[in-house]
C-alpha cells in the first residue's frame, strides 16, 4: 500500500506538530501526513515538567543575560549564532503558542509566573504547573485536529527512509548526492508494512534514553529518528553528550523514572546525601543551581563515597500550599509512595535524560541529505554545545521547526516529481521466533549502557561497552534478516545503532566536556 503526500512529519512531539500546523497553513491545498509509532500523544514533549524558557520582559531579563547562560552551560561547545538565534526568536515563538491555545500559569498579579532553574541567572521559565509538556501537546494536537489537509497515522512505526538505495539498488552511483524520498512505514495493528512517499520529510523523532537501565524518557525514546539517519548515511554529532537529569525520583523497579523536575531546585530545595548533609558546595558554587552535568556528577560521587544507591531532595523548609500549587503532580506522586514532603526527604537519583547530539542540521533545519530535515531532539544544531541548559529544548523545536517551514515556503518546487517507489519486499523466513529473546537483548543492551558508559566513563569500559554490542548487532541482524518484522525488533535495532554511536563518538573524544565524563581525562 501506498500513500503519497506532500510533506511526511514522523514524530508528534512540540516538533513534529508544530511544524505540520505552519507548513499546513502556507500550504492549504498540500497534504501533510504525520506519522507516530505510538498513540498521537506520546512523546518525549508529553512529559516535560519544567517549561520552555525564553526572555519576555526585557525590564526584567535579556537576551544576552540568557545567551550567555546557555553559552556557560554548553562548556565552550555551542555555536554561538545559533544560540543568538534561537533566543532571540524565543518570544516570537512562545506568542505563537498562545495564539495555538496554550496556557502558562500566572501570579496574583496576572502575570506571568516565571521559574528559575539550574544555570539560569533569572526567572524566565514559562510553565503550566509541572504538566508544561503535556499542556503544549494538548493544545497542539487539538489544534492539528482542526486542520483538514493533516492526515494523522497513530500505531505507524517508520522502519527506514528511502533513498536512491531503494530506488536504483547497485545502480546508484557512490558520488550521488542523497535524497530522500518518504519511509518505509509498519502499520503496527495491521502487520502491514506501507511506503509513505513525500517530496519532502521531516524526521522529528525525540530521544534515545532507553538505551539505559534508568531514564526519564517514556517507552517510545528508542533512537529511531537517529537509527534511520545513520542507515540513510545523514551526518551525526556530538552523541557522546548525554544529559544524566540529577533528580529522578529513586523507586526500584519503576520505568521511565519519574521526574523530579529541576524547576523543584529553582523553587528553593536542598540537596542531602545519606547522612543529611548539604553537599553542592563543595563541588560548585551555584550549589542546587549550578548546569545538570555539574549536578548530575556531584551526585554520583556522594553517592559511590557513601555506597548509597540515592541522594535526597530536601523541600520540607519550603511554603507547604505554594509548592503543590506549583508541583501538584510531583505532590501526588511523592504521596502515593507514602512520602510526606512536609517531613520527609525525597530519595533521588540521575537518570538518562536528553541526547545534546544527533543529526546534524543547519539553521533551517536542513540535514545533509536532500529533501530531510529534523528537529527536536533528535537532531544537533549547535545549541546546546557539551550539555543542554534546563528548558532551552522545546525552545529549540519551536524554533527550528519554524524555520524548516519558512525555509520551505521560500523554496518548495512544485515541478519535482517522486520517482517511482519500489514497495517494501518482505524477506522473512522464521515467523515463529521467540519474542524473548527482543526482550533479553534490549535489557543487554540498557545494562551495557548504564555499567559502562554513565555518568562517569573510561577508555577500558568503553572498549567493553563495543564488544558485547558488536555481538548484539551481530544477533539482531540476524533476526532482522529472517524474522517476521515488529515493533520490539525495529525498536532493538535502533537501540544497539544508537548505545554504538554513543560509545564510538565516546571513544574519539580525548578532553571532558559537558555531558562527557572519562576517568582517563582527570
Amino acid at each position: 500500500m501506498k500513500v503519497k503526500s506532500d510533506f511526511l512529519v514522523i514524530g508528534s512531539g512540540i516538533a513534529g506538530l508544530s511544524f505540520a500546523l505552519k507548513t499546513a497553513q502556507n500550504f492549504p491545498d498540500k497534504k501533510i501526513t504525520i506519522i507516530t509509532k505510538g498513540s498521537k500523544e506520546e512523546s518525549n514533549t508529553k512529559y516535560a515538567q519544567g517549561g520552555i524558557a525564553t526572555v519576555y520582559d526585557l525590564t526584567q531579563d535579556s537576551y544576552k543575560a540568557h545567551i550567555q547562560d546557555t553559552l556557560i552551560a554548553g562548556d565552550g561547545l555551542c555555536d554561538e549564532s545559533v544560540v543568538k538565534m534561537v533566543i532571540i526568536q524565543a518570544t516570537e515563538r512562545l506568542d505563537e503558542l498562545l495564539n495555538w491555545g496554550v496556557s502558562f500559569d500566572k501570579n496574583a498579579q496576572g502575570e506571568y509566573d516565571l521559574g528559575k532553574e539550574g544555570g539560569h541567572s533569572k526567572n524566565r521559565i514559562f510553565h503550566h504547573k509541572d504538566i508544561t509538556g503535556y499542556e503544549i501537546e494538548r493544545s497542539l494536537l487539538k489544534k492539528v485536529n482542526q486542520t483538514p489537509n493533516i492526515d494523522f497515522y497513530d500505531f505507524h512505526y517508520a522502519i527506514d527512509l528511502i533513498t536512491e538505495h531503494q530506488v536504483f539498488g547497485d545502480l546508484m552511483s557512490l558520488e550521488t548526492d542523497k535524497t530522500v524520498f518518504g519511509a518505509y512505514v509498519l502499520d503496527e495493528k495491521k502487520h502491514e508494512i506501507k511506503t509513505f512517499t513525500a517530496k519532502y520529510t521531516l524526521l522529528a523523532t525525540g530521544g534515545s534514553g532507553q538505551v539505559y537501565e534508568t531514564t526519564t524518557n517514556p517507552f517510545v525514546a528508542t533512537g529511531d529518528g537517529i537509527g534511520m539517519a545513520y542507515r540513510a548515511k545523514a551526518r551525526l554529532a556530538d552523541m557522546e553528550f548525554i544529559q544524566f537529569h540529577p533528580t529522578a525520583l529513586y523507586n526500584p523497579g519503576e520505568s521511565p523514572a519519574f521526574l523530579i523536575s529541576e524547576a523543584v531546585r529553582g523553587f528553593g530545595a536542598f540537596l542531602r546525601n545519606e547522612q543529611g548533609q548539604r553537599f553542592m558546595k563543595k563541588y560548585d558554587e551555584r550549589m542546587e543551581l549550578a548546569p545538570r552535568d555539574i549536578v548530575a556528577r556531584a551526585i554520583d560521587t556522594e553517592m559511590k563515597l557513601q555506597g548509597s544507591k540515592h541522594v535526597y531532595l530536601d523541600v520540607s523548609h519550603l511554603d507547604y500550599e505554594a509548592f503543590i500549587k506549583h508541583f501538584p503532580n510531583i505532590t501526588r506522586k511523592c504521596e502515593s509512595l507514602n512520602i510526606d514532603i512536609r517531613k520527609d526527604y525525597i530519595p533521588v537519583a540521575p537518570a538518562a535524560h536528553y541526547m545534546m547530539g544527533g543529526i546534524i542540521v543547519d539553521k533551517n533545519a536542513q540535514t545533509s541529505i536532500k529533501n530531510l530535515y529534523a528537529s527536536g531532539e533528535v537532531s544537533r544544531t549547535g545549541l546546546h554545545g557539551a550539555n543542554r541548559l534546563a528548558s532551552n529544548s522545546l525552545l529549540e523545536a519551536l524554533v527550528y521547526s519554524h524555520n524548516a517551514a519558512t525555509h520551505l515556503a521560500k523554496n518548495y518546487n512544485d515541478e519535482y516529481q517522486l520517482p517511482s517507489i519500489p514497495e517494501w519486499i518482505d524477506t522473512s523466513t522464521d515467523r515463529t521466533m521467540e519474542k524473548i529473546l527482543i526482550t533479553h537483548d534490549r535489557n543487554e543492551v540498557k545494562t551495557i549502557m548504564s555499567n559502562y558508559v554513565g555518568i562517569v566513563r573510561s577508555n577500558e569500559r568503553l572498549l567493553r561497552a563495543l564488544r558485547r554490542l558488536y555481538v548484539l548487532y551481530q544477533d539482531n541482524k540476524r533476526l532482522y534478516d529472517h524474522a517476521e518484522i515488529s515493533t520490539d525488533l525495529l525498536e532493538l535495532r535502533n537501540l544497539i545503532t544508537t548505545a554504538y554511536l554513543i560509545v564510538e563518538f565516546s571513544r574519539k573524544r580525548k578532553q571532558n566536556k559537558g555531558g562527557f565524563y572519562s576517568k582517563d581525562f582527570i
